[in-house]
Formats: structure tokens, sequence, C-alpha cells
């Protein structure tokens, strides 16, 4: 049911849609708390909105019938018991309603790593080198199509889950153990990509209502752990206070100060962001390597937004000094242009 507000001197009437995290691997723009944080900045913004904690079909359907004049995706899909999980784009495509971010076909670029680095391959845009793996594929060193050190993740989980410090691997051991483990967990094959061992840089990118984009690179530097190490794993994201200088068990989150480097990253995330077909909003993971070559990692096309900590809003603000109401307000602008044009018919995109 959602959680109805004051009716706002506003006639634009907007529905934010989440789902419990429970059962999701990639939580969007994050738990309740900053589902409410961008609830509150819409509020602000002068329009009636409600919040939709949504389940079942059932829920969505009601969000149709209610004849929104945008619908603000904070999650990709929701989980079914027994049936196929709903895309919310499509299922709200499917039924001529205006909302925020990319296609289901785009945003599958974010739920899967290797489409994204295939894709852009495909492209010219440079990627990490990468192979997948199960269990008991290669049976040793000398069959790995990429040389050691190496680096694993899941293809298709966000927010840092299944990486730690057992992710660099530097032997046949090391690799067998994670490739199993991962495996365990998530039920897939493992994405193993070449280790670059330079600076990591994430990059906020804004599409307008005029088309121009509003680009926001910062560095990341993870936390040294006992193994020498910095990577951001989901011990490191979970514990993110959203501080922009050092403290001690979390990541520094800073501007880039190199114009050169600023620049490099800046195209390449651009280059990204088009190139994925990427609508309103998305977020773009760069790193380096020690050579200074410069590499696409992954897409986030519905980020966190936790007010004061998630990256997509911090590199806003650490850039361009935007407030979180500034945020919202321009990741919504693509939408709330597209509102005198949505009719009650399947949503094309452009």
């Amino acid at each position: 049911m959602p959680k109805t507000r004051p009716e706002k001197k506003s006639k634009l009437k907007i529905e934010i849609v989440t789902t419990p995290n429970k059962k999701l691997k990639e939580t969007g723009f994050g738990t309740l708390k900053a589902c409410n944080s961008v609830l509150g900045a819409i509020e602000r913004m002068g329009y009636a909105v409600n919040l939709n904690i949504c389940e079942t079909k059932g829920d969505l359907d009601d969000i149709v019938e209610r004849k929104p004049n945008l619908v603000v995706l904070a999650v990709k899909y929701i989980v079914l018991e027994n049936e196929d999980d709903i895309w919310l784009a499509d299922y709200f495509a499917h039924h001529g309603v205006n909302f925020t971010g990319s296609s289901m076909d785009v945003l599958k670029f974010d739920s899967n790593k290797i489409f994204a680095k295939s894709h852009l391959n495909e492209m010219g845009i440079a990627t990490a080198k990468y192979f997948t793996a199960i269990p008991g594929q290669y049976k040793c060193e000398n069959e790995l199509p990429i040389k050691f050190p190496l680096f694993l993740k899941p293809v298709d989980a966000a927010n840092g889950n299944g990486v730690d410090d057992l992710s660099f691997v530097n032997s046949f051991s090391e690799f067998e153990a994670k490739v199993l483990s991962l495996y365990k967990l998530f039920n897939i094959p493992v994405l193993v990509e070449e280790y670059l061992d330079g600076r990591e840089f994430t990059v906020a990118v804004i599409k307008t209502s005029n088309d121009k984009l509003i680009v926001s690179p910062i560095e990341m530097v993870p936390p040294e752990s006992k193994n020498g190490l910095r990577i951001l794993g989901e011990k490191v994201k979970k514990d993110d206070s959203g501080e922009i200088r050092e403290y001690e068990d979390g990541e520094i989150m800073r501007k880039i100060e190199n114009g050169e480097i600023k620049n490099r990253v800046k195209t390449l995330a651009i280059d990204s962001f088009v190139n994925l077909g990427v609508r309103d909003f998305g977020r773009i993971d760069i790193k380096a390597n020690k050579s200074g070559d410069y590499f696409f990692i992954e897409a986030n096309l519905v980020p966190g937004m936790t007010l004061d900590s998630s990256y997509f809003p911090k590199s806003c603000e650490i850039e361009h000094n935007l407030t979180y109401d500034k945020i919202i307000e321009l990741i919504l602008e693509g939408g709330i242009s597209r509102v005198s044009s949505t009719t009650r018919r399947p949503y094309i995109f452009n």
C-alpha cells in the first residue's frame, strides 16, 4: 500500500516504486530510508507523491489505475514467488506509463556486467580483459585465458556483494577456491577479470531535458586491508558513512584535481553512457592500471540514493556542489519533460 502524502499545489502526480530488499542482489536506490529521502525531496519540489513498497503484480496494477504522470523506479524489478521477476521498466512501458531511467534492455547492462563489457568492446571502448568460470572448468593455471593476478566477482550482483580480499587471486588454488565460493553463493558463472592495479573512479551522469550531460567524476580510495589491498567490497560499501575525507574504516571520496586525468575519466564515462543507450541518469565505474590506461568496469543505472553516503549524490556534491534536493530534481527532469507527450499507450523509447 502507498504512503499517501497531502495533496500538493502541483497537479503532477508522481509515484515512487520500490520493493523489500531482502530478496534482491541489486538494491537500487537503497533501503526504505533512501526512498524516503527521495520522497522528501520530491515533496519539497511541490509535487503530489506516493511511496509504494510493491511485492505483487496487483500492487503495480494499482499504480497504473491511479494514472500517475511519472513513476520513479527505485529498483529494477520485483521478485515473485514461483514466477519470473517483473521488470518494472517493461511493465510500465507496456501500460503506457511514463517512468524514470532506462528501458529494460538497457538496464540489463547493469544487471549483467558481461553484457555491458561485450557491448562496449564492440563499440571500441576499453574494458578490462575478462572471462567466466564455473567450478572445475579449468584444470590448471596454463588453461586460464588471462595470467595472474586476477579479480573475481559475481556477474549480476551489486553493492560489492561477493567482493572481498579473496576476490584478488594470485595462484590457481586461490582461483579455484573463490570460483567455488561465488558459484555456491550465486549459482551462476563467475566473472574473472585482469587485475587493474591503478586508481579507481566513479562518475555520476545526468541527462537533462535538453540533452545536456551533467558529468560528476570523483576518485574512490578504498581503505587498506590487512593484506595490503584496497578493494571496494561489500563490507566497505555497507560501512560507508559518506565522509569525503579519510576516516578509519571507510574509503575516501575526493575530487580529481589533475585536469588531464579528469578529462580522460569523463570522456570514458560519457562514451560508455551514450553507447549503452542510458536514459536520464546513471553511474559509470572506471579503473586504471599503473601504466595510466583507463577501463570501463560497470554501469549502475539505478544507483544508490542514500542521503550523505551513496556514491551518486556524493559525486554530484563533490564535483558540482549540488544539494541532494537539486540532484533529485535533475534526475527527474527528463521524466517530467516527457509528461506532456505521454499518453495511455505502450511507451516508445527515443
